[in-house]
């Protein structure tokens, strides 16, 4: 299981050991970090699980598909490069130690 570390939006660090092929939303859901929310429960329909990947994880990371990047457009907090949807990246050994900031507010 590859740990990595959501930074609540208080800047609460929050490391977590993700079993491989779990979205990063439904472990940071099962968790109880804060600032994310997952409204749509993953199926990428809500943009409540906006996050901002580090620069490591950015490249390691596939191009976000269309359905993603349509939902990127109405994110609450700001959008910015490294702006993904939580519930679309998968953990898997690659991402050992990667950390995910999550914004101020999701809507």
């Amino acid at each position: 299981m590859p740990q990595i570390t959501f930074i609540e939006p208080s800047g609460n660090p929050v490391p977590l050991d993700v079993p491989e092929g779990w979205s990063l939303m439904q472990a940071a859901s099962a968790n109880g970090v804060d600032g994310l929310l997952g409204e749509c429960g993953g199926s990428c329909a809500c943009a409540t699980c906006h996050c901002y990947v580090d620069d490591r994880l950015m490249s390691l990371l596939p191009p976000p598909q269309d359905n993603e990047l349509g939902m990127l457009e109405n994110v609450a907090a700001e959008r910015r490069p490294n702006s993904r949807l939580a519930c679309q990246i998968k953990a898997s050994a690659a991402l050992e130690g990667a950390t995910v900031t999550l914004p101020e507010c999701q809507e």
